[in-house]
């Protein structure tokens, strides 16, 4: 696994529950409603993971950006 991890939202399947600001909010925040990444990449956080997992509609996909393996949502 790489040292950083690749964060992605799909801004058309995000439904705005803010959850992922909640529970990551150094990483993660509501811009026009939707989910939005404020980095592309970062160090491993279980805040980031959790907030892939707790995504009620998983828009959040979070992978190892050298071999491209899903690291969240679980």
């Amino acid at each position: 696994m790489s040292g950083q991890w690749k964060v992605a939202v799909d801004r058309d399947r995000c439904i705005g529950s803010g959850l992922c600001a909640g529970t990551a909010p150094d990483y993660f925040a509501l811009i026009d409603k939707k989910s939005t990444p404020l980095h592309d990449l970062v160090d491993p956080d279980e805040a980031v993971s959790d907030a892939a997992d707790c995504c009620p509609v998983e828009a959040i996909l979070i992978t190892d950006p050298t071999t491209n393996t899903t690291i969240a949502p679980a």
